[in-house]
Order: structure tokens, then sequence, then C-alpha cells
């Protein structure tokens, strides 16, 4: 079909409101996003959303991404947050998502410095600023949760150096569930042992699972639930990661946690955790008409 009678098409659903669906790319630390406006309009039908993120995430066939961010409006917080992952599943929350929407909204002048976010995992308090010419924004992250019905976990009390497929495990709620390993060595296929932890009956929600390694600065790799594969940096994974070594009296109040794509500051007060690190835009563009049609097949 040429591109010609592609434009004359009426697409015979609903599952995109504007003739163009403009999105802007944004990463934190190279967990990257699409961003989908949609504070004045729903622009991808509710009906139409996994798929569309299935779709799009494809890095070969599509914009590319480790997820779908839909800001949209709020009566609970100044700003929604709705996260669709590649696998098309709905994640409660994301730490570098929530720094990337903070970029988009407080350049858009959506919101000032201070501003909170609603997520499925919660208000999230957020705090936006520049430094050295860079987007910073320092999240409020909650107190982290051990207790295996919080995370959650099969069984009863805190999840703790537990031995687990050969390893010592232990695993908090930040947000949605971690599994943390600590380890002496980075260098190996984590794809080759996660996914055992990432779909271990223990877990009946699945977990994302880090290895750690400790030292200055702290360094972890994280593969995620929904992405299905290691990420260049997870933001609730460096908060859950920072969270264990502080419970094992590993590690103080402020922990430099340095991802695959570059470094989060992690701090701790009152029992809250608070995640620090940058967003950057990428760029912004719309979805052609060809590739909305091709869309359209298939949603």
């Amino acid at each position: 079909m040429k591109l010609a009678e592609i434009s004359e098409i009426e697409l015979d659903d609903d599952s995109f409101r504007p003739n163009n669906l403009a999105f802007t790319k944004l990463h934190g630390n190279g967990n990257d996003f699409i961003l989908i406006d949609e504070t004045r309009q729903e622009l991808v039908s509710e009906a139409a959303k996994r798929r569309f993120a299935v779709r799009c995430c494809r890095r070969n066939f599509g914009i590319g991404a480790d997820g779908v961010l839909f800001l949209v409006s709020s009566a609970r917080a100044d700003l929604g947050m709705r996260l669709f992952q590649p696998d098309g599943s709905e994640a409660e929350m994301c730490g570098n998502g929530v720094r990337c929407l903070a970029k988009y909204a407080w350049e858009t002048g959506y919101v000032g410095q201070s501003f909170d976010v609603e997520t499925l995992a919660g208000i999230i308090p957020v705090q936006v600023r520049e430094m050295d010419s860079c987007f910073w924004a320092k999240v409020d992250m909650g107190v982290p949760k051990f207790d295996r019905p919080s995370i959650p976990a099969c069984g009863s009390g805190e999840f703790i150096m537990e031995q687990l497929d050969d390893l010592q495990i232990s695993a908090v709620n930040t947000g949605v569930p971690h599994a943390v390993i600590l380890v002496e060595d980075l260098e190996f296929a984590i794809e080759e042992i996660a996914p055992l932890i990432r779909h271990s009956s223990v877990f009946p929600e699945g977990v994302n699972v880090n290895f750690a390694k400790l030292g200055q600065p702290f360094e972890i790799r994280t593969f995620e639930r929904g992405v299905e594969g290691e990420t260049f940096s997870c933001g609730t994974g460096a908060v859950a990661s920072a969270s264990v070594a502080r419970r094992l009296n590993l590690v103080g109040d402020e922990v430099l946690v340095e991802t695959k794509g570059g470094p989060l500051i992690i701090t701790f007060e009152e029992g809250k955790a608070f995640m620090e690190g940058p967003a950057v835009t990428v760029y912004m563009g719309e979805l052609s008409e060809e590739y909305r049609w091709s869309l359209s097949q298939e949603l």
C-alpha cells in the first residue's frame, strides 16, 4: 500500500485521538522512556495503551524505550504518571521515570520546583533544580518495606539474606518489589541468573533483580521485570540496593550508587529514602501516518 493511500484511510477504531500523535523521548542515566502528554486529552485509548507500549518500545521497529510514560491529570496530586513496560504490563512506579516526567513537566511550565506526582504506588513528592546547567530531581521514595506481605513475598517476617537458588538474597519494596544480591564481582552475565529469581514462586508478582557490589562507589546492575532484561539504570533498584546494604549496617545514610548509565545519590532521612539524579530530554517528535496506520492494524 502506498503512503498516499494510507493517508486517505480513516482508522476504523478509536485508538488514537489526534491526527498527529506527539511524544517526547527522555532518559535518566540511560533508562529511556517515551512520554505522551495526556493532561489535556487522552491521546492513546485505554484499550490500546498496553499494545502501544509493546510496539513503540521495540528498538528496531519502533521508537525504542524501556517504557512509555503517560503524563495525566490527577485529583490527588499536581500530576499523575502511568508507566507501561515493553511487555505491556503496567508498573506501579519508576524512579528514573518520575525524574523524566518531572523534567518534562517542569520545562513545560506545568509545575514549579516542588510538586507531587500520583502513581500506582502512591503520591510521590519531587523537588527539581539545575546543577551545572543540568537538570536534577530529588524524589521522595518513601519508607522501604522489608516485610514479606508488602514486597510481596511468601512467608512472614523480613526477607533478609535468605537462601534461594544457591544465592543469599534480600528483598524489599521501594515502590516495586526488588531482590538484592551482594556480590564481589559484577563481571558476569546476569541474564543467565536473574530470570530464575525474577520468576521464583517466592515472589507471587515477580521481582526486579539487583546485583550490588560494595565499595566507593556502590555499584549495581539491574534486571527489570517488565523489560525482561538488564537496563542501564533503575532508580527503585538503586534505592532497594542501598536500603538492603544499610539494613545490614554496610553503608551509612548517604550512598553514591553507580549504575551502568551513571550515578544516583541515595539518602535516608527519618526512615524515608530519597533518590537524586539527572534526566535528559533526547528529542521530540510525532508518529508518522505510516507508523500510526501499522499500529492501528494491531491495536
